[in-house]
């Protein structure tokens, strides 16, 4: 009844006293009908309005034809707190706590789109309470290099797998009326001198290794915006670029949604009316660097392009292209009818949170010790609650709260459980009389603060770090088992917007700790938070490692699950961990950050690996990675076998199905992934020795053994010809590996791509 007195005023706004309902207001009209009844109403001066921002988060919507404002936030990991309409401080509100989710290279982890799909619906029922329209995320820039400080905000650095895993997302936010701006397009693999740096890439490695997600996320998802990235292709600002924007974007791939700057990513006026640029936000703020108060009307496309019109140097034919585009938007999000009111922090919501966790955590390693006493040794983890005395746990990510931090995904949760109250919680449910008891190791960052958001902690330690290593060392000699939670936090130089790390060796001289407490315990756990690779010099000294990210607000309770054999992990690795960091190709090549032009102001940056990034690149050079890309053990047991292929040839208009039986052989139920990689036995091209072209996990209980069935078509098989500028495959013989990671593919198969 509302809703109903709510149109009826906007169309007496609308329409005066007219009986009639306007065409943009009738729901009843196709989309596109109702864009150009809109526009037709719309004066200059409102169309002018609508593509540019009138505070640090919102544009104004057309409040004469009733329109509301359009609000977007930052998170792909969970929606932003509100800041002041024109500061970039705390809006002081008490209604803006959200769910955080886990990281998004934990949600490529899970190698599980339906778990992709939860998450985005969940963010956008979050996002739909809170008056968004749209939400800045997900990030699908490629894992380059662990070093670079945004990498925890996307899914890794395979296109295939980042691509089956974005296109559920933005289904399932936009499912709730809330717009996906896929992020950050594109080449964005490095957040030093980001706003200076020129990418000098090959077209193969721009449409092969670099686009797919991207472009998925478009003609798969059908993403309603897409942010332009800081950085330059072509000498050209990615957020207006005529080759990224117009030709690829809009034209090739038929983009009919908004292109949105980066906060600080328009630079000229010119540049933004011609080369793809719908939405203006950030200008005079330098991304989040105080600039000009209240500059909105002295924005690119604000003022100094509606005076440009007036004086006759532009037409209105690209005024009303950005105006349809964004129209467009409305209609889908803010104007659209029946899409509910969203939740905030719900039940659901948590479990979806948990649930991504779960699935996203990797057990790299868990070797078997043999006990104190006489006895058949065991692999370390599950920790056993039920036998253990005492659990020493130890490491300053073991309290450090995360969801505060790292940059924009900052987040102002309504909860986080800690690594060691999780375990504690757990613990004592399973065991009372088991002590879980803490040593602090080290002391890093004990700041906890950004943006105005403020976790509460006092982590503030003035011990030595000698002192510090004997207490964990006594402690540790005394406990039937030890955790260690080390890795990065999300302050400058480590897992953060902004800047990019400094080495790949882990901070704090956590190596001294990790040593001494392999040197006075066998059973040790080391649990690494992050969003990135690191050094472990010690990796072969310590029985069993875990990848834990940024799990957000059900941290501490996942990883208890997980690490207690309540949940038995299922995460695969979505990017190599090399042993060293000249392991990686740009490194290898010194092609990383480039070199300044004469001038200083414009860095050109080659990526000399071409498409050899990750396993790609550890092929090549048939060097071994510490974990390779799509590994992760399970408390259980798995056996692939009997790879059938539905024929021996496939034609270039068909499609081709794997057929892989795989049986649990453990004793406990769990899940694995199947994963399919094709190569090309005779191309006439360079091309990588494998290449991932499909996956599917699999849950099965302890003994079940099921068939599970990946299909290829011909896409699966082709290279982009750069002569041609086109996709293209080579009739000739294939190889099919199957197996469950990049460095494991005991089962193949040889097939024909025909002639035409």
């Amino acid at each position: 009844m509302i809703r109903k007195t709510f149109i009826a005023l906007l169309m007496l706004v609308a329409v005066g006293s007219q009986a009639q309902t306007p065409i943009y207001l009738d729901s009843t009209k196709d989309i596109e009908t109702r864009v150009e009844d809109a526009l037709s109403r719309m004066t200059l001066n409102e169309k002018i309005a609508v593509i540019h921002a009138q505070s640090k988060f919102s544009s104004p919507g057309v409040k004469r034809l009733g329109f509301p404002d359009f609000w977007t936030d930052d998170g792909p990991h969970g929606v932003r707190p509100d800041v002041l309409w024109d500061e970039w401080e705390q809006a002081g509100q008490t209604n803006d706590s959200c769910v955080a989710f886990p990281a998004l290279t934990c949600l490529a982890a899970t190698w599980n789109p339906a778990m992709a799909k939860n998450y985005g619906r969940s963010l956008g029922e979050e996002a739909l309470y809170r008056g968004k329209g749209m939400i800045l995320g997900p990030g699908v820039n490629i894992y380059r290099s662990p070093l670079n400080g945004r990498n925890f905000e996307y899914m890794g650095e395979d296109p295939l797998l980042a691509s089956r895993m974005v296109v559920p997302y933005v289904q399932g936010l936009q499912s709730t009326g809330v717009a996906a701006c896929v992020k950050h397009y594109a080449l964005n693999n490095s957040e030093e001198f980001r706003h200076q740096v020129n990418v000098v890439v090959s077209d193969r490695a721009l449409h092969e290794i670099y686009l797919p997600a991207f472009k998925a996320a478009v003609q798969e998802g059908g993403a309603w915006a897409i942010m332009g990235a800081y950085n330059l292709y072509k000498d050209q600002h990615n957020c207006h670029n005529e080759i990224m924007l117009n030709k690829i974007l809009k034209g090739d791939w038929g983009f009919d949604g908004v292109v949105v700057s980066d906060w600080g990513g328009a630079h000229d006026t010119d540049e933004a009316v011609k080369y793809g640029l719908d939405m203006e936000f950030g200008t005079w703020t330098d991304g989040l660097a105080m600039g000009k108060t209240n500059a909105y009307d002295s924005y690119y496309l604000a003022d100094a392009y509606k005076q440009a019109i007036v004086e006759g140097k532009y037409t209105t034919r690209e005024l009303d292209e950005k105006v349809r585009r964004v129209l467009r938007l409305f209609f889908r999000t803010t104007m659209r009818e029946g899409k509910g009111h969203g939740f905030l922090c719900s039940e659901a919501h948590y479990d979806v949170a948990r649930e991504v966790a779960e699935e996203g955590i990797v057990l790299l390693k868990n070797a078997a010790v043999k006990p104190a006493k006489r006895g058949k040794a065991v692999p370390v983890l599950p920790i056993d609650v039920s036998k253990a005395k005492k659990i020493l746990v130890v490491g300053e990510n073991a309290i450090k709260m995360m969801t505060v931090g790292g940059g924009s995904s900052s987040l102002k949760a309504q909860k986080e459980i800690s690594p060691l109250d999780g375990l504690r919680q757990l613990c004592a449910q399973l065991n009372a009389d088991c002590v879980v008891d803490y040593a602090r190791g080290y002391v890093g960052d004990t700041t906890g603060e950004y943006n105005g958001v403020t976790t509460g902690q006092n982590l503030k330690d003035d011990r030595q770090p000698a002192e510090l290593i004997a207490e964990a060392v006594a402690k540790a000699k005394e406990a039937d088992c030890v955790v260690f939670f080390g890795g990065l936090n999300k302050s400058d130089f480590q897992d953060c917007e902004g800047h990019d790390r400094k080495e790949y060796a882990l901070p704090y001289d956590q190596d001294s700790v990790v040593e001494a407490l392999a040197a006075a315990n066998p059973r040790l756990v080391y649990v690494n938070i992050s969003g990135n690779a690191v050094g472990m010099p010690w990796k072969d000294r310590v029985p069993a490692i875990v990848q834990g990210w940024f799990l957000g607000s059900e941290s501490g309770e996942a990883l208890a699950r997980v690490l207690t054999g309540q949940a038995n992990p299922s995460g695969k690795l979505p990017f190599t961990w090399t042993v060293a960091l000249n392991d990686v190709g740009a490194h290898a090549l010194d092609a990383w950050h480039g070199t300044w032009r004469e001038g200083g102001k414009i860095i050109d940056e080659e990526y000399k690996e071409g498409l050899y990034v990750g396993y790609r690149w550890a092929d090549k050079q048939q060097t071994k990675p510490l974990f390779a890309f799509g590994h992760g053990l399970s408390y259980t047991t798995f056996r692939l076998s009997d790879l059938r292929l539905s024929a021996s040839d496939m034609a270039a208009d068909g499609k081709l199905t794997f057929t892989v039986n795989v049986k649990n052989t453990g004793t406990r139920d769990g899940a694995e992934v199947v994963q399919l990689y094709i190569h090309d036995a005779e191309s006439s091209v360079d091309r990588p020795y494998k290449e991932l072209k499909g996956f599917q996990k699999v849950a099965l209980k302890a003994g079940e053994s099921r068939d599970v069935n990946i299909d290829i078509d011909v896409t699966a098989l082709s290279f982009y010809d750069e002569t041609a500028q086109a996709w293209k495959a080579e009739a000739g013989v294939f190889e099919a590996l199957v197996g469950n990671a990049a460095d494991n593919l005991p089962l193949k198969a040889k097939f024909t791509l025909n002639e035409n």
